[in-house]
């Protein structure tokens, strides 16, 4: 087993993308350029979680995690926007950006202990 695998914000961030890819595999109404970025941007949190926890110094551990938070945030906007559009329920809406909250305070946490 990988290191990273054993992070709790690393599963909440696997759990999530899960969610959103199943969101954007089942919903025809989403544009493709919102498919797209969407799931790139919800790959993007676990990836650089992952690629943050293999490097040797914390300067770079720390820059894989800030990218990470961005891509949290990037996602939030996604949501929302989708949400308006009314492309996703209200349940969905608030469960996943509920996810992202915690995901950003985790990262938050890790980004401040590797300073």
């Amino acid at each position: 087993m990988f290191p990273f695998e054993n992070l709790e914000v690393y599963k909440k961030a696997f759990a999530s993308h899960q969610k959103v890819n199943k969101l954007l595999v089942s919903n025809s109404q989403i544009p493709a350029y919102l498919k797209n970025q969407y799931g790139r941007a919800s790959l993007s949190i676990m990836l650089n979680i992952a690629e943050g926890s293999g490097r040797v110094t914390n300067k770079d551990r720390r820059s894989f995690m800030i990218n990470a938070r961005g891509s949290t945030f990037e996602c939030v906007a996604i949501v929302d926007f989708l949400f308006s559009q009314n492309e996703v329920s209200d349940a969905f809406h608030q469960e996943i950006k509920s996810g992202y909250e915690e995901i950003s305070k985790m990262l938050y946490a890790m980004i401040k202990n590797l300073e």
